[in-house]
């Protein structure tokens, strides 16, 4: 008899346990219908959601269905608008107009300005023109420019021009410059040449440079020459140097080699030592 009472007890826990499981599981998946009707998904089952689900979803979907009629999507239904919502949108469309026709953009739909507004994009437009021709841009159009426009686009482009040539940048066109910027461009050619030479670029042209200047670029090559040569570099060019120099860096690196061959580190050319240092070496001996 308790043999029974306990087995039916078991029975019981068992099926209890198992009905939670299964419980738990039916929510997890009702949670999950519900998260992804809120977002929209294929996944979702409206028939399994309850009443106040299907509130929060169906609001969900009403924003973003505003939301892509804002950002013109290809999902928008406008006949789930509210009023004020349309008016809303119409207003947002217009002014997103009005700015894509001030900004230049393809999208730009005259049509639909106001005679102010076709007016502001029209001035913008001949700004973006002037300043177009000024820089040099491809989109610059003379046909559309005023006479005083035109006139002050020639002056900036002389500007522009003479600045390009003066710091050997852009395209410089020797032909338009004045006699006094000319003046101006050789001076700064021959400044930015004489610093090549002097710090050792490419771009140096000795044959350019004044007597003083060779003699700076000269003293400038051969300081260089010394410090990579100082620091045992592989450009150093040892027949540069003069006796002194010559003679100091070779004291240095008897001295770096003594050190080497007495610390046990570094390179040490044992051949290179004097009686009195290979003593000193080995004291004992």
């Amino acid at each position: 008899m308790k043999t029974r009472l306990r087995h039916v007890l078991c029975t019981q826990v068992a099926c209890l346990g198992l009905w939670t499981m299964l419980a738990f599981a039916q929510s997890s998946d009702l949670s999950q219908n519900f998260e992804a009707c809120k977002a929209g998904r294929d996944a979702c089952d409206q028939s399994k959601l309850s009443a106040a689900q299907a509130a929060v979803v169906a609001l969900a979907s009403h924003s973003r269905n505003v939301a892509n009629c804002r950002n013109h999507y290809e999902h928008c239904d406008r006949s789930t608008l509210s009023e004020a919502e349309t008016v809303a949108l119409a207003v947002a469309d217009h002014q997103r107009n009005v700015t894509d026709c001030i900004d230049g953009m393809q999208s730009c739909e005259q049509s639909k300005l106001t005679p102010a507004e076709a007016r502001d994009a029209s001035a913008a437009e001949r700004q973006r023109n002037v300043a177009a021709c000024q820089n040099g841009g491809g989109n610059c159009d003379h046909s559309k420019l005023s006479a005083s426009e035109a006139g002050a686009v020639d002056s900036a482009r002389q500007q522009l021009n003479a600045s390009d040539c003066k710091n050997g940048s852009g395209l410089c066109n020797y032909s338009q410059l004045t006699p006094s910027q000319t003046k101006e461009v050789a001076e700064g050619e021959h400044k930015r040449n004489a610093q090549s030479c002097e710090n050792g670029w490419d771009e140096c042209d000795h044959s350019k440079l004044t007597a003083l200047e060779a003699r700076q670029t000269s003293s400038a090559e051969h300081q260089r020459n010394l410090t990579v040569c100082r620091n045992g570099e592989e450009t150093c060019d040892y027949a540069k140097l003069t006796a002194p120099e010559a003679k100091a860096l070779a004291d240095a690196e008897h001295k770096r080699n003594y050190m080497a061959c007495l610390k046990g580190r570094g390179y040490c050319d044992a051949s290179r030592l004097t009686v009195e240092e290979t003593r000193t070496l080995h004291p004992g001996n």
